[in-house]
């Protein structure tokens, strides 16, 4: 790490001592009240930059019905719902997420995207999901979770569990930037703040790496440039077969 990087992320986690301090305390646990809001009113704006791309990358999710049935999907990191409208009509979704105050957006989608029918809402991080069964799922979907999630590998491992054989893990993720650019440096400087904005999101994580030493059959995998802020600009899109 550079001298100037070095001292500009130091700068900043001074100013965050107070941040710091508070999850120290417990405090921080009060934010995860109010950013199930702040979830919801940003996704709005991400779906209409990103309704071509999402649109694009759940096109292929029928592909994976077994045998024709409707199709079964898990979704790590359900927030809000703002995924649904893209899913095929009839399939039974069952959603995950260790926010339970997402409770009342959820509800929210879920009455505006009646084609679905809806399973279960299970309060659970992705490293584990044991109230879900093994191999009971035709699709998993992760939507920006991978950057929050502790442990990506265990969250994999679920996945896999999860999954039944020839099921997709489908993904859309940011990742850090080219080390060569001024955003791979703003990236780590001000990943400390970014933190607690984002409910322990990092900008700064070579997510398809994970993917790429899953195990997964086969990997699909795309690096884009999206039309969003720099530190959340660089993605990974595409889908993986168990």
């Amino acid at each position: 790490m550079s001298f100037p990087r070095k001292f500009c992320t130091f700068v900043v986690n001074v100013l965050c001592l107070p941040l710091h301090l508070m999850k120290a305390v417990g405090l921080y646990e009060y934010y995860k009240r109010v950013f199930p809001f702040c979830v919801y009113r940003i996704s709005i704006t991400y779906n209409k930059k990103m309704h071509d791309k999402k649109k694009e990358l759940f096109h292929s999710v029928p592909e994976f019905s077994d045998s024709g049935k409707p199709v079964k999907i898990l979704e790590i990191g359900c927030g809000s719902g703002t995924n649904f409208e893209f899913y095929p009509s009839g399939s039974r979704v069952t959603c995950c997420d260790p926010n339970p105050h997402f409770r009342k957006f959820l509800k929210k989608s879920m009455e505006q995207n009646d084609h679905l029918s809806y399973d279960s809402f299970v309060v659970s991080s992705g490293e584990d999901m044991s109230s879900v069964g093994d191999e009971c799922v035709d699709v998993v979907v992760c939507t920006l979770v991978l950057c929050t999630v502790r442990d990506i590998t265990q969250t994999l491992r679920e996945v896999h569990r999860v999954l039944r054989k020839g099921g997709a893990f489908f993904f859309m993720e940011h990742v850090v930037a080219d080390p060569s650019t001024w955003s791979h440096f703003f990236q780590h400087v001000l990943q400390p703040l970014w933190y607690y904005f984002g409910d322990g999101c990092e900008v700064t994580r070579e997510t398809w790496k994970y993917l790429e030493a899953a195990g997964f059959s086969e990997l699909q995998l795309r690096h884009i440039e999206t039309p969003l802020m720099f530190a959340i600009k660089p993605h990974i899109v595409g889908y993986a077969v168990k």
